[in-house]
């Protein structure tokens, strides 16, 4: 066998058993947030609020109790989460929101909301539906759009 082969036998066997590697530790993973899931589903409460503001700032800087921030591994402590400051009876409290729904809060509204301890899971509104923001695009996707337009073609989603 020349040496070209064994380098390529060596490279797929490695290739191999990082794939492998990989997907057990993706399954482990996955298994571990749906039992997190389950728990915050399982503590969920619908509490009425007044979202007083909200913005993505770093976990040290939201106003978030001391044991939030002596719980969370010292590397996610600096990147930014999505905050809400709501007013829930006569407490103003800073709330995380999920990511998926941060763009749906509204500011200065009243709302019902899904909460499970510090966490905003889901939101719906008081007095009839919530007004739909539109989605902010990248100047990536912008700059695409307006080739495709000088292109003729339609935009692709």
């Amino acid at each position: 066998m020349s040496t070209g082969w064994i380098v390529a036998i060596i490279v797929f066997l490695v290739t191999l058993a990082v794939i492998v590697i990989l997907y057990f530790l993706g399954k482990k993973a996955q298994k571990k947030q749906e039992e997190q899931q389950a728990q915050i589903d399982a503590a969920a409460q619908t509490v009425q609020m007044l979202i007083i503001d909200k913005k993505k700032m770093k976990l040290k800087d939201a106003g978030l109790p001391a044991v939030v921030l002596e719980q969370t591994p010292r590397l996610m402590r600096g990147t930014k989460v999505p905050v809400v400051k709501a007013k829930i009876g006569p407490q103003i409290m800073s709330l995380i929101a999920d990511a998926k729904i941060f763009d749906q809060i509204p500011v200065k509204k009243e709302v019902k909301a899904t909460v499970s301890g510090i966490y905003i899971t889901a939101v719906r509104g008081v007095r009839g539906s919530i007004p739909v923001e539109p989605v902010k695009k990248s100047r990536f996707a912008r700059f695409k759009e307006n080739l495709q337009k000088k292109a003729g073609a339609g935009p692709v989603s």
